[in-house]
């Protein structure tokens, strides 16, 4: 007796691309190129309008700062570092999340990256670009910056300290942006002669000569992913060693608060944490505004959601650590220095640190939360805004409350600070805006890479010139 079966259908909710269904290869050249060919709108010339602004405050800024001097800033005897160096930290933790992006996630060969490294790799230069201006401003007579590089000099036994973390600085963020810039530039190849075989005239010219006539060719493929794994390979132990230097600037010093251990994976993470936030915050107005929904996919962003729950939880981890360090170890100095983080004049700081880096992205648990873009939108900017008054506590809050109550002082501010500050935004978000304008913000080619099997197919001629 014939026993019949009956199949039973599950009902399962689709789960979410990488990128829309039904996207061809020749849809992707398309909607990637199109914002390149046509005149820019009306968005874009209005947040061209808005970052040049604050440039040029920053840029009257800086002149006025260097012909008066750094006494035009809040600093004293006390707190020699204030907005300046706390600028420059938070500018360094945020250019993390691109090599993390497009260096360990392509190691690890995790696909969704593919919308996103493009414009995570950009941001990485641009913030490292608005990092290194600070340290240069500091020095009050920026024509002589190039004093920290060891050279063959005339000036006797003048020489630059190779003990000093400060001189670490130099190199490991030179390295970082060297690194960086080479991955980002030798990533644009393949999508650089994409646009120039679709343009006219002088752009076409240009993008040719940018291209450095890619043709390709199977020996041109076989290069390009020796060269990418190469340098990403290079760029990996600097994801880790950048921040970590950055961290020795404080954790040599005897300042209480400062000297601490857990100081560089402190920094790292935080870095990350901090880059992550930043993407998130651009990728969804780009998604918006340019249009690119069917490639900033859900998917991208609950993946960008659980690394920040992820990173956020370990930050809160090492302020826990600190807290308990400080009371462990039995010194006067450092239980009073994290008692006034929390209770004394910055403690209004300290709580807006805590709040938005470890009770906000905690929200991210919650699944109508991750699924709310405006939320999200809201979370990776409170996320950035924590991170920024972190960095200011730890800097600010030790050099207040120095050894001795006789040399105490309130550091305050001043408008020059707050307008460097604003041009520093209005730099990085001018040199953004100008690469979404006249750059694939979208790696093409990975892209197709991705694409569902019945179109993946689909790699024509335009997809791999």
């Amino acid at each position: 007796m014939a026993t019949r079966i009956r199949a039973t259908t599950l009902q399962v909710a689709p789960a979410p691309t990488l990128v829309a269904p039904g996207t061809r290869s020749s849809d992707v050249t398309r909607d990637v190129c199109s914002p390149l060919e046509r005149r820019p709108g009306r968005m874009w010339w209005i947040g061209l309008l808005i970052a040049g602004s604050a440039l040029l405050v920053g840029v009257a800024c800086v002149a006025y700062q260097i012909k008066v001097g750094i006494g035009t800033w809040g600093l004293d005897r006390t707190v020699g570092w204030g907005f300046d160096i706390t600028n420059f930290v938070f500018w360094v933790g945020i250019g993390h999340a691109g090599t993390l992006i497009s260096a360990v996630l392509l190691l690890f060969r995790q696909k969704w990256r593919t919308s996103i490294n493009r414009s995570a790799e950009a941001m990485t230069i641009f913030a490292v670009i608005c990092a290194g201006l600070f340290p240069v401003i500091h020095m009050g007579r920026p024509w002589l910056a190039y004093w920290v590089f060891p050279y063959p000099n005339g000036r006797g036994p003048l020489w630059v300290n190779f003990r000093s973390a400060l001189l670490w600085d130099v190199f490991a963020i030179g390295t970082y942006f060297t690194i960086s810039l080479l991955f980002w530039y030798i990533g644009l190849i393949p999508d650089l002669a994409t646009v120039r075989d679709r343009a006219r005239g002088w752009r076409r010219k240009l993008y040719g000569w940018l291209s450095l006539g890619w043709t390709g060719s199977a020996r041109s493929w076989s290069r390009y992913e020796v060269a990418c794994a190469l340098l990403a390979a290079l760029a990996t132990p600097l994801v880790v060693s950048v921040h970590s230097v950055v961290s020795s600037d404080f954790a040599t010093s005897v300042i209480p608060g400062w000297h601490a251990n857990v100081f560089p994976p402190y920094f790292v993470i935080g870095a990350v944490f901090s880059g992550f936030g930043m993407v998130l915050t651009l990728m969804l107005v780009a998604r918006k505004v340019m249009g690119y929904e069917r490639y900033i996919t859900q998917r991208h962003i609950l993946a960008m959601c659980k690394v920040l729950v992820f990173t956020g939880s370990i930050v809160g981890l090492a302020y826990a650590t600190e807290l308990f360090v400080a009371w462990y170890s039995g010194s006067a100095y450092e239980q009073f220095t994290f008692a006034n983080r929390m209770r004394g004049p910055l403690g209004w700081g300290y709580g807006i640190m805590v709040g938005c880096n470890v009770v906000v992205p905690q929200l991210l648990w919650l699944s109508r939360v991750r699924n709310s873009l405006l939320a999200v939108f809201v979370i990776s900017l409170l996320v950035n805004v924590g991170m920024w008054f972190e960095r200011y506590v730890i800097i600010v809050g030790s050099l207040e409350r120095d050894f001795l109550p006789s040399s105490w002082s309130s550091y305050v501010p001043t408008p020059i600070e707050f307008g460097t500050l604003l041009g520093s935004f209005g730099l990085f978000f001018t040199l953004f805006l100008l690469f979404c304008r006249f750059l694939p913000m979208i790696s093409m080619f990975e892209v197709k890479t991705v694409l569902a099997p019945e179109h993946g197919a689909e790699h024509s001629r335009e997809g791999r010139a």
